[in-house]
């Protein structure tokens, strides 16, 4: 059975869609986000437009060119076919006359010789006459189909091994046809190869309608190339000229083509009549223009490459505008997103102080009137707020923290002065002055650090003082059930701790713990430096808490009786001025005993303020 694919709804593909299109633009500055894209956009939009503008130019440059092209052709085809046209007539001079008729008619018998060498005489002057006043004509002949011929004059012999009949042009005009014969080399003269184009007509008896001869004028190669090289095409195009059958009538470059080395797209001029066209390889642009008189079709051949560079400087200008657009439109995005981004960077380097509880920061408005003044006038507001709050905070724990001092060293325990005094007035009645004198020494240096005092930070050093005074009255009360020992750093005596937060341990550890024993109990209190922390220590060997107690020790309740000062109160006390990763830390065993931890950071010389 196929496995049923997970179907895409038409929203979870635009998600998709969006979330690919943030993740395109997703940049670690405000400043690239925001000057990035519009950059891409100005950019990509100059650019387009500068394609466009340089395809529109070049296509108008060629058709221009063209265009140009186009009319100079159909001039030189004009004057091309006024020559022909003129040669034409020439050849139907000499078509019509009598003597032509009459010198490939007429024999050498007796009875024709003197019209026979008039007729001669006649057509070489003639035919002289034409040489003469035109350099362009090489050789004007008739010839027989009896043999019968005249070139030029009849001094000029014909080659035996001219083979003249096999000649296209002969051929063609035997057959009727007006031929304008390619560019070629004419070897009819012995002893003569002139590069000539031959024009050759058919001589048809008027009488009898038939056909007895070819009329040949051959025209010199130059004239007809000087018609064609007048026309500029710039210095690599050229003008060449193809009959009606394909065939080379002239071309700048006949030996090339000869050879093989130049091929020019026959097929391609005689299909398309009149118009232009680019050649297979896109080198060339071939300009046509075929003449309704002669049938030949000239063709003008421009170099796209050269024709191109004419759009280069063009190009040029184009690129330099580009060049100048984009720097200008840089400079544009770059203010503009230095505008944007430089206030909302300022609120984020804000938030992240906030983040820190640094919240005596605001931003400046240069004098933004739009949604980001508005957001940076509404982040001051919220700041000033906030530090309204921790202010008032602030003073609230400050009057809670000397609030609470002074419920402390109001609690003292009665019981314990009542029981001290008594003991003083037991030992005065026995006599034990020195006892008396030592104890009431301890109460009152006791009462004089525990009351007369209103700072809520001491060192070290004072805070174990009061406990080594409270610890003395208490070993003399109740003697050998009662051993203590105080072991405190020397490098942490001058170290900042809270008032008041060890004495109510050692006396949670005398009245919860000491008392409980049968025999002897024994208290310590240490303190040590552990990293970056003050570690004091109440350790005593009573009976010890089960874990059940232990986990419900720091539960927020009243104490018991309200009598005794609580360890909650201390450990509220410490959290409060430390932080909440300090405070008290237990460890208890039943029938081993008790240690308490306080734990707060060490710091020396350092003072509790109403702004802490």
């Amino acid at each position: 059975m196929g496995r049923c694919l997970p179907q895409v709804s038409g929203s979870d593909k635009g998600l998709m869609s969006d979330k690919k299109v943030n993740a395109l633009f997703r940049f670690k500055s405000l400043r690239a986000t925001i000057l990035i894209p519009f950059l891409m956009i100005v950019i990509s939009t100059i650019l387009i437009f500068m394609l466009i503008s340089v395809s529109r130019s070049r296509e108008m440059a060629l058709g221009t060119s063209t265009d140009y092209t186009g009319q100079l052709i159909d001039m030189a085809n004009s004057d091309i076919d006024s020559y022909f046209s003129n040669m034409e007539n020439i050849a139907q001079l000499i078509l019509g006359s009598d003597d032509t008729i009459n010198y490939l008619t007429y024999s050498e018998a007796d009875h024709y010789k003197a019209d026979y060498n008039n007729c001669l005489t006649r057509l070489e002057q003639q035919f002289t006459t034409l040489r003469e006043t035109r350099d362009d004509i090489v050789n004007i002949g008739i010839l027989g189909l009896d043999g019968n011929y005249l070139i030029n004059n009849s001094s000029v012999t014909i080659n035996p091994y001219a083979e003249y009949e096999k000649r296209t042009w002969y051929r063609k005009a035997l057959g009727g046809e007006e031929v304008i014969a390619y560019s070629h080399v004419q070897n009819l003269v012995e002893g003569e190869y002139p590069w000539v184009v031959t024009l050759s007509r058919a001589i048809v008896d008027k009488e009898t309608g038939k056909t007895i001869g070819v009329l040949f004028i051959d025209l010199n190669y130059r004239s007809i190339s000087s018609l064609c090289e007048k026309i500029s095409l710039g210095s690599k195009g050229y003008v060449f000229i193809i009959d009606q059958d394909g065939r080379i009538v002239y071309h700048p470059k006949q030996q090339l083509l000869y050879s093989g080395v130049q091929t020019e797209e026959i097929d391609r001029i005689l299909a398309n009549g009149n118009g232009s066209f680019a050649s297979e390889d896109g080198d060339r642009i071939y300009t046509v223009s075929k003449s309704a008189i002669t049938g030949c079709t000239m063709a003008g051949v421009t170099d796209t490459k050269e024709l191109m560079s004419k759009s280069d400087g063009l190009l040029s200008l184009y690129v330099l505008l580009a060049a100048i657009l984009i720097g200008a439109a840089s400079a544009v995005s770059v203010l503009i997103a230095n505008m944007i981004s430089r206030p909302i960077r300022a609120l984020g380097v804000s938030f992240k102080q906030a983040e820190q509880e640094n919240f005596n920061t605001s931003i400046e408005n240069p004098g933004y009137t739009n949604v980001i003044g508005d957001l940076i006038s509404s982040f001051n507001t919220m700041l000033a707020r906030i530090r309204e709050l921790i202010k008032r905070i602030q003073d609230e724990q400050t009057e809670k923290r000397k609030s609470e001092l002074a419920a402390l060293q109001a609690q003292i325990n009665p019981h314990f002065l009542y029981n001290t005094l008594d003991s003083i007035i037991w030992m005065a009645e026995s006599g034990d002055t020195g006892d008396v004198i030592l104890m009431t020494s301890s109460l009152s240096k006791l009462l004089r650090k525990s009351i007369s005092n209103n700072e809520e930070i001491v060192t070290v050093a004072d805070e174990i003082s009061y406990v080594s005074e409270y610890l003395k009255i208490q070993k003399m009360r109740y003697h050998d059930k009662l051993d203590y020992d105080i072991s405190v750093a020397p490098d942490v005596r001058s170290a900042s701790i809270a008032k008041l937060v060890v004495q109510p341990l050692v006396e949670n550890a005398i009245y919860h713990g000491i008392k409980q024993r049968t025999g002897g109990g024994f208290i310590r209190v240490t303190g040590n430096k552990k990293g970056d922390d003050l570690e004091i220590t109440v350790e005593d060997n009573g009976p010890g808490m089960d874990k059940e107690t232990l986990d419900h020790l720091m539960d927020e309740r009243p104490e018991n009786d309200g009598k005794k000062v609580g360890v909650r109160n201390v450990n509220r006390r410490l959290r409060l001025y430390y932080g909440s990763q300090y405070g008290l830390r237990f460890e208890s065993r039943v029938g081993e005993g008790t240690i308490v931890r306080i734990v707060i950071p060490y710091k020396e010389g350092w003072l509790l303020t109403d702004e802490k």
